[in-house]
């Protein structure tokens, strides 16, 4: 009993102090990335896997050292998943249970637009990732990623649609794209998705959680588990790895991946990376190349939930891709962006990532295709941060699974 209470008042206190300062300044020493600082992970991992090279995980922290604040620009978000930049500087954010949302800078919420197809919002599913067309000013088209139910369960599924005039509704939706075969379940949906710079999309499918339908993660003729490269009307893109083989989807890119809940592409390499849950541990990082293999669930570096080692508790395999980086314990990664802008100059390059059940923001300092720098952003929040954008300011927007919207910049 005294447990209890003791807890209740503790959530009081941190709910109380979150909800009347929803703003703050961040400033630190500064640190290099070569000062030898300890891991921000100090909690005990749950294997004892070892890394396959050195800075695969727990690399040297690394702390801001330009002044920057964060704000609470609205609470009254209704679970959002995904949150884009309009040209204007205005934000569009999908809500999971199906509409979406446009947000003035100073936080304003417009009414749910409507107009999208049905989703499905039990479990992981609902209305997810979105994106805009590169000529959105000129035509107004929203491209999204949602849940959809079908005969025989549900599956992952792409539409666009333009959104009105008047910013109330999304006119002609329509599906272009399902990642087939349905499954009845309400777990790993992936649901990112983005434009590459030949105007065609890259989306992210989940391989449904369940020990029957993993190894689909890994079967070519499967929509599920995969990172799909499709053209605005959903069909295969050209320059695809499969696009020749007979056994193999065509607008398969890359396979053998669990739960991909975050997409970017590197301002200046302009490689795709892609971040993905792991079970118990072995959340990941992987730079994503056109045609490879990146091993679930037949390698990883998390375990089973109950404890068990997944499949055959190998962590290696020849012709399986290694993770860039990965977390043990697990980060919960979502949505994720690379820093563009210049107001931070220090961040120039850097990728951030919402983390869920961490309650914070990941940055990673990234060179070379390594990481060597780690810093965690909004831990006292109390969030789970379900994605990052940023903004035409040049400051970062993050979104939380309790409904904040936050912008994070210089001070």
């Amino acid at each position: 009993m005294n447990k209890t209470i003791a807890f209740t008042l503790l959530g009081f206190v941190c709910f109380f102090t979150a909800c009347n300062n929803p703003s703050s300044t961040q400033e630190a020493a500064p640190t290099g990335k070569d000062s030898n600082n300890a891991p921000v992970e100090t909690k005990k991992p749950n294997t004892d896997y070892k890394p396959a090279f050195a800075g695969q995980t727990r690399v040297a922290g690394v702390k801001t050292s330009t002044p920057y604040d964060f704000k609470v620009l609205s609470s009254d978000l209704k679970k959002p998943w995904g949150v884009v930049s309009l040209p204007d500087g205005r934000l569009l954010i999908t809500e999971k249970e199906g509409t979406m949302r446009i947000a003035s800078a100073d936080g304003k919420l417009s009414d749910p637009i409507t107009g999208l197809p049905p989703v499905n919002s039990k479990g992981q599913g609902g209305l997810l990732g979105l994106t805009i067309d590169p000529d959105f000013a000129n035509n107004r088209m929203v491209y999204w990623v949602f849940s959809e139910d079908v005969s025989g369960g549900n599956h992952t599924s792409v539409a666009r649609g333009k959104l009105s005039a008047d910013e109330k509704r999304i006119e002609n939706a329509k599906v272009i794209y399902r990642a087939t075969p349905a499954y009845d379940g309400n777990l790993h949906f992936g649901g990112r998705i983005v434009f590459d710079k030949d105007g065609n999309l890259f989306v992210s499918t989940g391989e449904r959680s369940d020990r029957v339908t993993r190894p689909q993660a890994q079967d070519l003729k499967s929509g599920l588990g995969k990172i799909v490269h499709i053209t605005k009307d959903g069909k295969p893109a050209p320059g695809n790895p499969f696009l020749s083989n007979s056994n193999a989807r065509p607008e398969i890119w890359s396979y053998g991946h669990r739960n991909v809940q975050g997409l970017a592409f590197h301002p200046v390499t302009g490689d795709l990376w892609e971040n993905e849950f792991g079970p118990r541990g072995g959340d990941e990082l992987n730079r994503i190349e056109a045609g490879k293999n990146y091993g679930w669930p037949v390698i990883t570096y998390g375990i089973e939930y109950g404890g068990p080692k997944v499949g055959d508790g190998i962590t290696q395999k020849e012709g399986l891709e290694q993770p860039v980086y990965y977390w043990d314990p697990v980060l919960s990664p979502s949505g994720m962006t690379f820093y563009s802008g210049d107001a931070i100059p220090e961040w120039k390059n850097n990728l951030f990532i919402g983390g869920l059940s961490s309650n914070h923001i990941a940055r990673l300092v990234i060179e070379n295709n390594k990481v060597v720098g780690e810093e965690r952003l909004l831990s006292d929040q109390g969030q789970r941060y379900r994605d990052v954008t940023q903004g035409k300011d040049g400051a970062l927007y993050a979104v939380t699974d309790e409904g904040r919207l936050y912008r994070i910049g210089k001070k």
